[in-house]
């Protein structure tokens, strides 16, 4: 199937999966003052040069600036390579590995609750309970909060219009400052465990970034809650949106579900397929530090760059079949985790948790299938893609 089944309902502006392909890969868009990065190459360059492209948008966008202290995501060398060490133990391969048997009784326990109706939705039952109850164990902070991380996490990811710089910039733009009050809100909730840190340590990931040094100073409270809110936020969305996405794909692609129930070592196959497929972040931002050739084109300094990752595991440059879901695709490099300095440290757990889940949720309903009634929702942002609810058949 090279097309994406009609009760998808994908968002027309998600060009890439309609089969359609920008006719430049690098190309300025004078309607949201941003310049676009299409293509696959072109968005390696750009990804793995972080002198020339920076990660710290937030001298272009004031709504994120307050909130970029600490915040791995908008950090450049040498600063985001010292923090990033400071996590980097919690998300080694045996760190990771040993997480399997928690992984496992948490899948089981979620859907043991769902069972029985003969129906279940997917993210509400497992897909987004099981990753934010693992990254909230891993911080420290009640997983039993997690109907709080949704509500604000969903109110910052559910806006559906796309933004101008301008409209980024200009701090009176509703949307933008309810989106802001929402992350507020969990940088208060944050701090609140982070300050009980500091007076009571535990073992957990939130003490050890209470009691880290860098260069022999303590971080800030602004930088430990900063932290930690990208790791709380970006630990759960791309597995909800992972398990959801293959999910959807192996229901419908029957060959690829049969094939895969019969092999089980194809599962992680099936994942990689799914991310480059069904990219669950579509875009990330870059600002030049001075200006640069990408693609052929000129762009000045202090430009916008929107590289959209989604757009580039389509390339057909790169990709022979890019709107193709091909399960036995090898080799599979793409850029849905990012690329260079910035490649998603959770990656490791993320495949763990897809790959545990999905085997389970594959030997417990041999005839697991899309509600017929209730098709797909999806996220309504254009800049990602993963679904909302996920109505399933299990009997």
């Amino acid at each position: 199937m090279t097309t994406a089944p009609a009760p998808w309902n994908l968002d027309q502006r998600q060009f890439w999966l309609h089969g359609h392909q920008p006719s430049e890969a690098v190309g300025f868009d004078p309607k949201t003052g941003m310049w676009n990065v299409y293509g696959y190459a072109e968005a390696l360059d750009v990804l793995s040069a972080p002198k020339t492209f920076s990660s710290y948008t937030g001298r272009l966008m004031p709504q994120e600036d307050q909130f970029a202290e600490g915040n791995l995501v908008q950090m450049d060398p040498p600063a985001h390579n010292k923090l990033r060490k400071l996590v980097s133990h919690a998300f080694t391969p045996k760190v990771v590995a040993n997480l399997e048997p928690r992984i496992s009784e948490l899948t089981r326990e979620l859907l043991d609750a769902a069972a029985g109706s003969g129906r279940m939705e997917l993210v509400r039952d497992l897909a987004y309970p099981l990753p934010v109850i693992v990254i909230a164990e891993l911080l420290g902070v009640p997983s039993s909060d997690r109907h709080l991380f949704k509500q604000w996490v969903d109110a910052m990811m559910q806006q559906s219009q796309e933004f101008s710089l301008d409209e980024i910039a200009d701090q009176q733009n509703p949307d933008m400052q309810y989106a802001t009050e929402q992350f507020q809100h969990l940088s208060d909730y944050i701090g609140e465990h982070a300050a009980e840190r500091r007076k009571q340590p535990r073992e957990d990931l939130l003490t050890k970034l209470v009691e880290a040094e860098v260069d022999g100073e303590r971080l800030s409270r602004e930088e430990v809650v900063n932290f930690a809110n990208v790791l709380l936020v970006a630990g759960h969305i791309t597995t909800t949106m992972l398990l959801g996405n293959t999910t959807l794909c192996l229901d419908a692609h029957p060959q690829a579900q049969e094939s895969v129930r019969a092999d089980r070592s194809k599962v992680p196959a099936a994942i990689e397929e799914s991310l480059r497929f069904l990219s669950p972040f579509a875009v990330v931002a870059r600002v030049t530090n001075h200006e640069a050739e990408i693609g052929g084109r000129t762009v000045p300094a202090d430009q916008l760059l929107m590289v959209w990752s989604a757009a580039a595991n389509r390339d057909s440059r790169q990709f022979t079949a890019p709107d193709t879901f091909d399960i036995t695709r090898d080799p599979n490099p793409h850029i849905a985790f990012g690329r260079g300095i910035h490649f998603c440290i959770g990656a490791p757990l993320a495949r763990l948790e897809g790959r545990v889940a999905m085997n389970i949720l594959l030997d417990r309903f041999p005839e697991l299938r899309t509600d017929p009634d209730r098709p797909p929702e999806f996220q309504p942002s254009p800049y990602m893609t993963g679904v909302n609810k996920l109505p399933l058949v299990t009997g």
